[in-house]
This record gives structure tokens, sequence and C-alpha cells, in this order.
């Protein structure tokens, strides 16, 4: 699959950080992005603007990826808008960190409803409207290889995407359709370094033999690796992307 124009990407969670960087660099690619963010239509305002002062083309979708009415919605709106969807990359997602022992129904809940159902819903729309040849890009993170503390409900949800990424990967049989996984280690996001020290940011940096957190734009190369003419032949995959951490 070549990226042209008419090559159309939905970024989940596409506002800031990982998600911003994924978006532009899809734009960059030659794909239309459509921006999809959850609260803060500023920022995805902004970088639609960036995007198109660059020379790309971007539209912004606000909707709620755990609401599965506002997900259809928005497939709704990128066929209007485009005429129909190549690439869907699921960002989205929350992180808040809690001992088991000590977490609150509302964080299981919140955590369940955003990082898995949110990814259900938009993988249930893409396997009924992806076109022939697309792809499906999903986050999961590495914490489901390193397994720390306090990470227990962030990696349960991160691991049923897995599953379903491998799952769907045989569904799709016949359609020439992708779907694979990319799992960052930390990340220099506000995500990850709200509330950390620089003491265990250092420390977080230097789990990895490349000694360094990832950069947005680290992520996003592998993004695009995926959903370009070059990954085409990888499918049902997991590629952590951590510097070698684990």
């Amino acid at each position: 699959m070549s990226a042209q124009v008419s090559n159309v990407a939905l970024v989940t969670g596409a506002s800031r950080g990982i998600g911003a960087a994924v978006a532009e660099r899809l734009a960059r690619d030659g794909f239309t992005v459509v921006i999809n963010y959850a609260g803060d239509a500023a920022s995805a305002e902004a970088l639609a603007r960036k995007i198109e002062a660059a020379g790309g083309r971007a539209l912004t979708a606000q909707a709620d990826v755990a609401d599965p009415a506002a997900v259809r919605r928005m497939f709704d709106a990128a066929e209007t808008a485009f005429g129909g969807v190549d690439v869907l990359v699921n960002n989205a997602g929350i992180l808040q960190l809690s001992p088991l022992a000590d977490a609150d129904d509302e964080l299981f809940d919140r955590t369940i409803a955003i990082n898995l159902k949110g990814t259900f819903n938009t993988l249930r729309e893409a396997g009924r409207r992806l076109r022939s040849g697309g792809r499906i890009i999903n986050f999961s993170t590495s914490i489901v290889g390193t397994l720390l503390p306090t990470y227990g409900i962030y990696a349960a949800t991160k691991a049923g995407v897995e599953a379903m990424t491998h799952i769907m990967a045989k569904e799709l049989r016949g359609r020439s359709i992708t779907v694979n996984a990319v799992a960052p280690g930390p990340t220099a996001t506000e995500l990850f370094l709200k509330g950390k020290t620089p003491e265990l940011i250092d420390h977080m940096a230097k789990m990895a033999p490349l000694e360094r957190l990832g950069q947005p734009g680290d992520i996003a190369n592998v993004v695009s690796f995926l959903a370009g003419p070059d990954g085409g032949w990888v499918n049902g995959q997991v590629l952590r992307a951590n510097g070698g951490m684990v």
C-alpha cells in the first residue's frame, strides 16, 4: 500500500504526545490524517493547522473512544470527508498507577473503558469499514513485559489489546489488512513524566541498554513503518519499541 493523498489515517488520542507525533509523521508520509481527541480541541486544531501549513491534509474529530456511538460518528465523518479510512492507529489511552489492593472501582472501570473497550470500539468499526489493503496499528506497552508494581490495571488492559491484535489479524484474512501493535517503553511525554521525580525518570531512562528515554518520534517511526509500504509483510505482531529494556 503506497501512502498517497487518497490514503486516510485515523489516529486516536492524537492531540498531543505520541499520538500527535504519529499524526505528524503520517501526514509527512502522504496520508490524510484524522486527528481524534477527547477534550483538548485547541491542541488538536493547532496540530491540524501545523500539518496543513507543511503541505499536508488533516481533519479533527472529537470522540470519546469509550463511547461506541461516538466512535461510529467519527468513522462516518471520515468517510463523508474523505471517502473511507485506510489506516487506524489506536493510540488513545490513560494511565493512573495504583497497587491493586488500593485501586478503587472507578479507576478500574475508567481504565478498562478507555484502554480496552475504546480499542475494541474502534477495532469493531475498522473491521467493518476499513478499505482493502489497510492497516490497523494498536498501542500496547512494554509494561506487559516488565510487569512493574502499580501498573496492574494498565498492564491488564494492554495485554487484552495484544490478544485482540493477534486474533483480529487472523479474522481479517482475505482483505489484505494487517493488524499489529506497538509497545513503547518509557517515552518522554506528559503522560509519562507527570508526577515522577527527576531521579525516577533518570532511573527509568537507564533501564534500556541505549540509556535514554524514548522520544515520541521514535515511536512514530515504528508506526510509519507498519503503516507504509515496507511494513506490509508484518502481521499479527507486537513490536516493542523500548531501546532493549525488555
